[in-house]
């Protein structure tokens, strides 16, 4: 297979997805509510009382990128639903019926899901700005997050397809999306910093890559200290490469 046809087989399945947003965009603002009650109920309350220690930064500021990751999570978790639906209409035979190799499949899927995070990023983004909380936006800091949305996009919904390989239902996939969000979410640096931790959940935080996540969006829109930046980027490269590379392995048992 030809470079030029792998891309062309990945943009058509992205381009297939992406059309979903455009007949259904309630969606779009269905999955906001989670992350705007977040920073607007939870993140005003703890920037009034002032309880955790954020350093130089208010707690909004602290707060915002790890709200940014959530909404990305919450869109790509469910990938592996939308999967299950798509081969119980029929729709995933028909995919796999066509000249398209499955890995080329994956890939337009996961990063379709990276796409629809950005648009999900963006509702999180104006209503941070609407508030007033103080980001760096340069055009690095603007392309760094960026990317990183795209990888994170990738890597959940490459994770959530594997899942599905696994538990093959609606009901399951359902129910493994809502376990797995809330534990990424509070085992990680999202919404307090790491060093108050337990020394159980320091240890969990630090193999939980969604904590690199918020990590590397911090630097880039909050303290603007890229020391890390390398590291951060390395582990949610690597993260998003095994994820896609299980969802292409498994993603044969989907149908079975």
């Amino acid at each position: 297979m030809t470079v030029t046809r792998l891309f062309t087989d990945i943009f058509t399945i992205t381009e297939f997805e992406l059309r979903k947003i455009w007949h259904d965009s309630s969606q779009v603002f269905i999955r906001a509510v989670q992350p705007v009650l977040w920073l607007l109920v939870f993140g005003e309350v703890f920037s009034k009382t002032r309880v955790l220690p954020t350093g130089d930064y208010s707690y909004l500021q602290f707060l915002t990128p790890g709200i940014l990751a959530q909404s990305v999570i919450f869109v790509a978790i469910f990938y592996g639903f939308n999967m299950v639906m798509d081969r119980d209409m029929g729709l995933l035979h028909k995919l796999l019926s066509t000249p398209i190799p499955r890995y080329s499949i994956i890939l337009g899927k996961t990063l379709s899901a990276g796409v629809r995070s950005i648009i999900q990023a963006l509702v999180v983004f104006i209503l941070a700005l609407l508030i007033q909380v103080h980001l760096i936006l340069t055009p690095v800091s603007i392309i760094g997050v960026l990317l990183i949305i795209t990888l994170t996009g990738m890597c959940f919904s490459g994770f959530s397809i594997f899942l599905a390989s696994l538990f093959k239902t609606r009901e399951r996939m359902m129910g493994i999306g809502q376990a797995i969000i809330m534990p990424l979410f509070f085992a990680s640096s999202a919404i307090y910093p790491i060093d108050i931790m337990p020394v159980w959940l320091k240890v969990l935080a630090r193999i939980n890559p969604l904590s690199y996540i918020v990590e590397a969006m911090r630097s880039l829109l909050v303290s603007g200290d890229y020391h890390r930046i390398g590291l951060d980027f390395g582990i949610i490269i690597l993260a998003t490469a095994v994820m896609i590379i299980l969802a292409s392995t498994s993603f044969s048992r989907i149908i079975r």
